[in-house]
This record gives C-alpha cells, structure tokens and sequence, in this order.
C-alpha cells in the first residue's frame, strides 16, 4: 500500500529535481539579476551547462515512468490503495502537470532566453 506511494512521489520530486537542474545554467543568473544580485561572479554559474542533457534526460525519463504510474486505469489498484482514492490520483495529476511544465520552461528557457537581451 505505501509502495505505489512513494513510487508515485519519488518518480515527481525527480522529474522536478532534474528539471530544475537543467535550467539552473539559464535560469538560475537570470533570476539572481532579477532580485538585485550582481556581479562578474553570476557567469561562473553556468559550471552545470555541460551537464544540461543529461539533466534533461533524466527529467523525461522519470516524468515517463510517473506518467505510467500516475495515469494507470483505476481498475489495476487494489481496493484500499492511495492510487484508488479520487483525491490522491487528482492531486498527482495536478503535480505531475506542474512538474511537466517546469521541464518544458528549462528545455526552451535557453531558446528564447536571447529574446530578453
């Protein structure tokens, strides 16, 4: 019964982790800048953009696996299970869609990102 549980939240806090990562080499100057830090410093955080791929990478293949997981036919839950109460499966619904659009804003942030210069 708790399995599925934790399944179901690891598989979405690493889809979010690794969307993070991903536009931390962007993103994460831009939003320094943005709250008033400044300095020749901020161009040294771009130490994560070689790994930027494999960040990306790893975001689409857990948001796949959470996908499977959170979108399965109530029917293969077993009765007293989280995944069979309506409220549950909502709330990761919700979650996974927030997390998905974090991974598309770190895949196109450094595309259109040059717009803002």
């Amino acid at each position: 019964m708790e399995t599925g549980n934790k399944t179901e939240s690891a598989t979405l806090a690493l889809g979010g982790l690794a969307a993070i990562l991903a536009s931390t080499c962007c993103l994460g100057p831009l939003v320094l800048v943005a709250l008033g830090f400044s300095g020749a410093w901020i161009g040294n955080l771009t130490v994560l953009e070689p790994y930027r791929p494999i960040f990306i990478g790893a975001a689409l293949v857990a948001m796949c696996f959470a996908y499977r997981r959170i979108y399965r036919p109530v029917q293969a839950c077993k009765p007293g299970e989280v995944c069979a109460i309506p409220q549950v499966r909502t709330t990761y619904k919700f979650i996974f869609w927030v997390v998905a659009v974090l991974v598309l804003v770190s895949i196109g942030f450094p595309t259109i990102l040059p717009l803002f210069y």
